[in-house]
């Protein structure tokens, strides 16, 4: 899958370094702007940005300047982020047509579970819809598994943690990842779930139960010679 791209906009270095890390970790693109105009004038020269992560407080254009910019042409999903708490501000966001608004300091870990949600409602995340490998094909419209072309009955849960091991064959995610995307970043629960979920998937698949691969000490990795 390509990587989607994210336009991260603040004046604070640290801050961008902090957000882009975090999101190139997550195999997102991360393109930079430290004030208002530049953003709007990369966001303008850029037509394949997938979400904006935007301060409020920004020299040359604020934050609010720049989402009415934008939002005069684009309906992107905006992130906005600010330093102060007044519900006015929040209501101001929305009211731009703001997607998500998230006071500092933050979670930049919530920060990337929340743009793969919001990426997720707007079908940018993940696009297609028929996954196959190993003799397995979800399909995710339908919500159906096939086996070697036999269909198998899973939870939604069940069903939502195959196709994110699908969605990332090959890719070892941690325990922490796969909460963060099949259970969404606002769960708050044992992580020991997630081992309970696997084993009763894997009894599910049968035979194909054993490409899902244990990492020992981290989590899990679906694993399929091609």
């Amino acid at each position: 899958m390509d990587r989607l791209k994210i336009l991260v906009v603040d004046d604070e270095s640290r801050m961008r370094k902090l957000v882009r890390d975090f999101l190139v970790k997550s195999n997102f693109e991360v393109l930079e702007a430290e004030d208002g105009e530049q953003a709007v004038d990369m966001f303008c020269a850029d037509k394949d940005i997938a979400l904006i992560v935007l301060d409020v407080m920004m020299p040359k254009m604020d934050g609010w300047q720049v989402c009415r910019e934008v939002r005069s042409y684009s309906r992107v999903p905006i992130i906005m982020l600010t330093a102060r708490g007044d519900e006015r501000d929040e209501l101001q966001g929305f009211q731009l047509g703001v997607d998500e608004y998230i006071s500092k300091p933050f979670s930049p870990k919530i920060l990337v579970a929340r743009i793969e949600a919001i990426l997720r409602r707007t079908n940018q995340l993940n696009k297609e819809e028929m996954l196959s490998c190993g003799g397995i094909v979800v399909d995710k419209a339908a919500h159906q598994v096939l086996i070697d072309g036999t269909g198998v009955e899973l939870s939604y849960k069940e069903f939502e943690l195959l196709t994110y091991f699908m969605e990332n064959k090959g890719i070892a995610l941690s325990r922490e990842k796969i909460l963060n995307n099949v259970w969404n970043y606002d769960y708050f629960g044992d992580a020991r779930t997630i081992d309970t979920h696997v084993k009763k998937l894997r009894s599910k698949l049968g035979g194909k139960g054993e490409l899902i691969k244990t990492i020992w000490g981290m989590g899990y990795k679906l694993e399929v010679d091609e």
